[in-house]
This record gives structure tokens, sequence and C-alpha cells, in this order.
């Protein structure tokens, strides 16, 4: 998606002035410094509620026009938001209905972020009114270039749940819609289960603590139908904003690892897609588990459209919401920020342009420091990172990047395999999925995530890691995948049950147990007193807790167990079905287990990595593909690492680079592909 009004690499972040319309002398002083640090967008009103509308129906706007415009005269563009994010005091009071309800059934106290009920047609309404405003006095301002729709939608920590009496009622209705009849619901339930058995549509609650939460389609279901609320309500604030804005396109601020929300179906809504980046530099002795993870949400963002993301906020420096809010080290600011761009992003924006006075995030890391200079560590490296976008945008802009791997995440799936009560309580999905996306980091392969519902056929190897629940629409792309050619990798604990969670009845793995050429006999889950290792190739390699005890049928084995009462049995196989292959993992391996197998994998199906030669441990390589490609050598060391060049390159700047490359610690060089 190209930012018509704009198409190049923004470089800002939020913005709160609101906080600042008793200080004149800052948003003069913030425009001198923004300048300085080559910003050239900033987000507006995200939680401006209770400025814009003071009181019920009384407005006012011409603070933000008044803002909009002197920052467009400077030259600086405005993501202008809906400022759903935050009610204000006078809404709460006169509507308490309006907050959510928790699943213990207490009505929440005002205060907090999204603390609504999508549900509420108060809600709805009130910010509806605002929104439309809004829209109709600067949706059409030449400085306004996207629509931010509220706020990281959910991350109150309820969970964007809300379980008063409207959102009861509705989830009976979504349930009717879906099921038809209460003798459908109990079997796709198996409500029978300690006679738990519906006869009538009221008897019908959300999960709770203190209630009903052993029926896992039941879990299920409320978890689908709550993003399909949130969905919903997002969906009309976008509608309402577009109406008066001539199709200004919308995004939503994502957030890493967020279960709670589908994005892939929230991707539908939006016409951008962005989120927002905190990880943990520097908390522990590598930058391995921080790099390979904001690497993956990175590989997320930009595959939920097949098309460039935004990251819309990052810290110039610190956070102060984690038990250890680490200063970013030297130049680790410029490569997390590249990171972004190599893996698809045309933005690095952050949270927040100045730092409060007063309140949570007042010790957040800012570009404007409570100091009021220019004369901060922070500022000269952002400062520096403005003045490489600036450098590179015309060249970065037009490019993507292409992969021949797909990851399989899918939220569903995560929704069920953590909920179920065995064979380790609670199994860590993202995290397993994470054990498969890092050898293709380590070895530069470029990785689209997609879930069961997006389309295979493009890719020449798919995984899908613990893929316990296995819809009937992936199991048959797999199936045609398979037989067309391509190459699936699946694992332990994969096609166990259907879509409402009902285990399949003649063996697992489920639909596609002829695919695989296995049938499962049981698994294992064991502590780590138990010792065992797989044999591969020419070496053994140590086994986690789980540990599924297959027989093949028509697949081969390529590993084996050797110890315990299934010493001997195959620990990974391959089964040829039709002119591909598919491969299954039996257990959960140590790391360089998969970074074996994968480097095997990828060099048999011939997949070529970004970068020629084997790379040096903590150093990954990323390509932007278009007219001019572009390498984003990354080194997450804190040391100095050289590489041989196999052939010559030239820089951005215009430089020729061959021989010998050497990166700084924490470094990204970017060199330009004929």
């Amino acid at each position: 998606m190209v930012l018509e009004k704009f198409p190049h690499l923004l470089h800002g972040g939020d913005y709160n002035p609101d906080q600042w319309l008793k200080y004149p002398d800052i948003l003069e002083k913030d425009i001198e410094l923004m300048k300085k640090a080559k910003i050239n967008c900033v987000s507006l009103a995200i939680f401006a509620w209770a400025t814009l509308e003071p009181e019920e129906g009384v407005y006012r706007l011409e603070w933000l026009k008044k803002i909009v415009d002197r920052l467009y005269q400077e030259g600086i563009y405005t993501v202008l938001a809906t400022p759903s994010g935050a009610m204000p005091r006078w809404l709460t009071e006169k509507y308490p209905e309006v907050m959510m309800v928790s699943a213990e059934r207490v009505r929440n106290l005002p205060g907090g972020r999204h603390n609504f009920c999508p549900t509420s047609p108060v809600m709805r309404q009130k910010i509806q009114a605002l929104d439309a405003l809004i829209a109709q006095e600067l949706g059409n301002h030449p400085g306004v270039i996207l629509w931010h729709i509220s706020n990281e939608l959910g991350g109150n920590g309820t969970h964007g749940e809300c379980h008063c009496p409207l959102c009861q009622q509705a989830f009976r209705e979504w349930l009717k819609a879906k099921y038809k009849t209460l003798d459908a619901l109990n079997h796709a339930w198996w409500a029978d289960f300690w006679s738990h058995t519906y006869t009538s549509w009221e008897q019908i609650e959300s999960p709770a603590p203190h209630g009903e939460m052993g029926i896992h389609g039941l879990n299920l279901d409320w978890k689908r139908f709550c993003n399909e609320q949130m969905m919903d309500f997002t969906k009309e604030e976008i509608k309402t904003v577009k109406q008066y804005s001539n199709d200004l396109p919308a995004t939503v601020n994502m957030m890493t690892f967020f279960k709670d929300l589908d994005y892939f179906k929230f991707a539908g809504l939006v016409d951008v897609i962005s989120w927002d980046s905190y990880p943990n530099w520097h908390a522990e002795e590598t930058e391995l588990k921080a790099a390979t993870e904001t690497a993956f949400m990175h590989d997320l963002m930009r595959s939920l459209k097949k098309a460039p993301f935004l990251l819309m906020e990052s810290t110039p420096s610190i956070t102060n919401w984690k038990p250890v809010n680490t200063q970013k080290r030297p130049g680790m600011h410029k490569l997390a920020s590249l990171q972004a761009v190599a893996h698809g992003s045309n933005s690095v924006q952050y949270f927040q342009i100045r730092k409060g006075r007063g309140s949570f995030e007042k010790f957040h890391g800012a570009v404007i420091s409570h100091q009021n200079t220019e004369n901060m560590r922070s500022f000269r490296e952002v400062t520096e990172l403005g003045a490489c976008l600036e450098q590179i945008s015309d060249r970065v802009y037009p490019t993507l990047n292409k992969a021949d791997v797909a990851i399989v995440f899918d939220w569903e799936n995560w929704w069920a395999v953590e909920d179920a009560k065995g064979p380790i309580v609670p199994l860590d999905y993202a995290g397993t999925v994470m054990m498969h996306y890092r050898p293709f980091w380590k070895m530069g392969v470029t990785t689209d995530i997609i879930d069961m519902d997006c389309d295979l056929s493009e890719y020449k190897i798919v995984v899908a890691p613990m893929t316990y629940m296995m819809k009937a629409g992936f199991a048959e792309q797999v199936r045609r995948f398979v037989e067309k050619g391509g190459v699936f990798v699946t694992t332990y604990w994969s096609g166990m049950v259907d879509e409402t969670d009902l285990c399949f009845m003649g063996g697992f793995p489920g639909l596609i147990t002829d695919v695989m050429g296995l049938e499962e006999e049981e698994i294992d889950a064991i502590g780590p007193h138990r010792k065992n290792t797989v044999s591969y190739g020419e070496n053994s390699y140590s086994v986690g807790a789980l540990r599924d005890v297959i027989h093949t049928t028509t697949a081969k084995t390529l590993a084996e167990y050797e110890a315990d009462y299934y010493k001997g049995s195959p620990a990974v196989t391959v089964n040829a079905f039709g002119k591909g292959k598919a491969y299954y993992i039996c257990s959960e391996n140590e790391d360089a287990f998969f970074d074996a197998f994968y480097r095997d994998l990828v060099k048999e199906e011939a997949v070529a990595a970004n970068w020629p030669d084997e790379l040096p441990e903590g150093v990954t390589v990323s390509k932007r593909v278009g007219k001019e490609s572009l390498l984003f050598i990354q080194n997450f060391n804190e040391a100095e690492i050289s590489m041989d060049l196999a052939k010559e390159y030239r820089t951005v700047a215009g430089e020729t680079v061959s021989g010998t490359l050497f990166l700084k610690p924490f470094d990204c060089v970017i060199l330009i592909e004929k």
C-alpha cells in the first residue's frame, strides 16, 4: 500500500500536544527539534477525547486543526487518530454501561485504556459522532495522510473481552446464527460431558472462573465472538471517518504476539498494516531471542497483506513499563529501526515525540526529553537515523520482500492449543513456532507468516508446527500443495481436533494421516530428568519434553529415538505424496537439530538465501526486491564482525564495496544488488 499523499519512508511518532495546550511555547520548540531530528510525520489525537469533547456534545476541534495546519506548513504530515482508546470521565459517569464487565461479572471502574464495551450502542453512537466531526474538519486536509483507528485494540489487561448482559445476548445470537439448533451446538461442544447439556439458548453464558470454563468449544467460540465484536466496532469507526474523507486509508496499530485478537482477520478491515514494537534488547547474553522474535513479528505484519507495513510505535531509547528498562546501547536504535525496514516496513515511528510531565509513561523514551534539548545521545541517534531514512527512502519505497518459505501461525489454533488440558499445561504455541522460525532467520532466508486460511501455492516449503486444530480447508490445501510438488513440514501434536475442538476419530494426524504416511500411537510428556536424544545425520540431538511415538505406513524414517521404551522408533520421517514430500518431526528438539534439519531442507529444495555464504553467528541478511534489490546486513553482536564478499556491491551512497565487509557492533549495512 502506497500512501498517495506522501510516498516516502515515514519518520516520526505519537505526539500529544493536547497535554501542552497551556504551554504555547512548547509547540514551536517541538517543531524546531522535530525538524532537526528529520521528523516528517506525527500521529495526533490518539487519546484526546476529553480535549476534543470536554462535555457531552461540546466539541473543541480548533486546537487540533491549528496544529495540523502548523505542522503541514513545516513539512510534517499527520496520521490522524480516532480517540476511542480512552473514554472521558463525563462519558463513564453518565453512561456506566459503556464500561467493560469482567469475566467475574463485575463492571470496571472508570479509567485505563480500552475500557469500553464494543457492543454498547451508547459507546458506538458517541465515538462515531466525534469521529464524523473530526473527519469533516480534517479528513481531506492535505497534510493528513492516514487514519489511525483507536489504539492497540484490546490492550488493556482485560483481553478485549466484555462479559456484560449486552455482550451475553449478542453472543447467544451469534451462536444461533452459527449452529441453528441447540442439538448442533451441544454436539459441537460435546456438552454432555459432566452433564452440561444446554436445553435453552438463555442458559449459555460466556466462560467464567466461577462458572463454566471446561467446555473447550465454548471457550473457542467465545474467543471468536469477541474478536468479531471488536472487528465490528472497528469497522464502524472506519466507515464513519471514510464517509467524509475521500477514502483516506486506515490502519489499526497491532501488538507483538497479542493472543486475543486474530490479526489475520483484522487485516481485511484496514488498508495498511501497522504495529508497535518494543523488544527486550540487551535482556540476555545475546540478542538472538529478541532479534528473532521481532523479525518474526515484522514478517507477520508484512505477510498479513503481502505488502509493506508501518512500524507505528517503537522507542528511541527505553520503555518504562517493563520489570527492567534497559537503555539501547550505541548503534542499537539504528539497527532495530532498520531491521523493521529490512523486513518490509515503510516507516520508523516512536512513542513518543515529547515526554509527558506526569502519569504512567512520563519516563518512557521520547525524541524530546524533559531536558528539552538536542544535546542528548538518543536525540542524536534519532537524527542520524532520520538522515539515513531520507537517503534510502526513494530506493526502498518501491521494494518488497519475497518468500519461498511460509510458516503457519494460526490464531484459532493458538487459542485451542493453549486451552487444551494435556500433554503439558499450558503448551507454548508461539514458542514452538519460534523454534522453527529461528533457523531460517539465521540462514537469511525470507519467510512469510501465514494462517490456515492463506493460499499455500506460491511457496516451495510450508512449515506448520503443532497444528493441533486441523481445519478441513487447510487439510485439503496441504493435500493439493504436496501432490503438486510442495514440501510440507509438521510436528507432534498436530491433526488432533477439528474446528470445534472435537478429537478426530480413527487416528492422528487426522485429516492428513495419508499425506504424512504415519499414525501416532501416543505422545509422551516428561520432565528433564529422563534424558533422550534423536540421531539425525551423523549427530545426536537432545530431546525436550514432548515426544511422539508413531509407526510409519508409507513414510521413511530419517531419525530415530536413542533411548527409553521407544528407542529405535521414528523421530523424523518423510513421505512421498504425489510430486511432493511431507516431513513429520516427532519431538521437541534442541535448536541445533532444527538448524541442521532446515539447513538440509533448504539446500535440498534449492531455496535461495539472501546471502550466498554461511552467515556469522548473530548476523542475518534481509532482502527487499525491486528494480534494484537492497540487502540489509544486520549485526546483532556487540562486537565487530567481518564478512568476505563473493562479488562487488554498491552502497546506497554510491560507493563500491568488495573484498571484506566490516560490520561495527550493532551495525546495519545496506548494499545494492545488481
